[in-house]
Parts: structure tokens; sequence; C-alpha cells
């Protein structure tokens, strides 16, 4: 819930940059991997857009990717390691397509079937729900850096919906969304934005 004598609470969620895996559909959970050169064009194209807005914290998930593209992106010098933004833990499927997963497992679906030797959708949502309730009392414009998946599960948890309708929040490489709340009712936590990608300038 936003606090009225205060600026409301703004997550500005932000996905890293493109990386190998990310071009290939592997799924990229704890393995170390680095951004691309044009997923480090894709990290400074951030800064212009994220350089508009006064964060009252900066948080970061521990792996490379997220960390340099929040480096890149301008911000690095007041971020924070946030052990909950990491991706979600693929177990036996790290590094594995969607197609090969499908393979040993048809119809597999990570927001509905979760991973073997990793973690459950249900283990997904209640990081997240952690997370939120953690940055619940504050206020004002927080940034996010974190992945794929694990970005899809922070905000459909925002809005209160169950994990499983992750898959159907369609999210790019180095894109912004915003998790805040109505401005005409503002205990209703909304998506004021999401997929957003700001243009390569120069």
């Amino acid at each position: 819930m936003s606090n009225p004598h205060n600026p409301p609470l703004q997550l500005f969620v932000i996905r890293h940059g493109e990386t190998e895996w990310a071009l290939s559909g592997q799924h990229t959970g704890v393995t170390e991997i680095a951004l691309t050169a044009h997923g480090e064009d894709e990290a400074r194209a951030l800064a212009p857009t994220l350089g508009e807005v006064a964060f009252t914290r900066v948080l970061t998930s521990p792996r490379q990717r997220a960390r340099r593209t929040c480096e890149l992106a301008g911000l690095g010098a007041a971020a924070e390691i946030e052990p909950n933004l990491a991706e979600w833990l693929y177990g036996e499927y790290e590094g594995l397509t969607p197609a090969e997963i499908d393979q040993r497992q048809p119809g597999w679906e990570v927001f509905r079937n979760g991973c073997p030797g990793g973690e459950t959708p249900e283990q997904v949502a209640d990081r997240a729900d952690r997370l939120l309730q953690s940055l619940g009392a504050a206020s004002g414009a927080i940034a996010l850096f974190t992945h794929g998946h694990f970005a899809r599960a922070l905000a459909v948890r925002w809005i209160g919906l169950p994990i499983g309708v992750g898959g159907r929040f369609a999210l790019r490489t180095a894109s912004i969304g915003i998790l805040g709340y109505d401005p005409a009712r503002p205990d209703v936590p909304v998506i004021a934005l999401w997929n957003e990608v700001p243009s390569r300038r120069g």
C-alpha cells in the first residue's frame, strides 16, 4: 500500500541485456554468462530513461548478467545485491532449450511444472512475495535488475494473480516494467508499464 505522505512506491523491473543463451533459448539460472556485445548496447540504452528517475534504492540479482546491465545502465554505484532477485533455479533443466525439455517432459511449462532438482512454481511465488513484502513499506522509485522468468513472477504476484499465468507476460531483454498503484485508487496495485525497450540513441 502506498503512503499518502510520501511518493507512491514504484518498482522498476528491469530484465538484463542479451546473452548467448538468451539468443539460443537455453534456460539460464545459476550459470554465469556474460552479455553479448548487443546485450551491452541494450544495457547502455537504458541509461537515458533510467537516468531521469530519482531512485531511492537500486537492487540487483547476484548474477553477472544482471549486475553488468545495472552498471552499464548507469546505476552500478548505488546497487545493492538482492539474492531474491536471482532467476528461477532450473535444476536438471539448466542450459536446456524448451524443445530439449519437451522431449523429456512433453507439454512442460516452467510456470506450471517447475523444474526437477530446482524450484517449483510455488517456491518462486513465495520468493517473489517475500521480496515484494519487504519493499511494501517503501516509497518512491526502486530499481530491480533481474531476469526473464523471475520478473514475470514479480509482476503477476504484485497484482495478485497465480504464478501459473506468468508465462503469458512477454518480456524482451533489457526491458523495463513498472509495478505501481492506480492513481485513482492508490490501494490498488497495477502494472503501469511492461516490456518497454528504450530506443538506442546515437
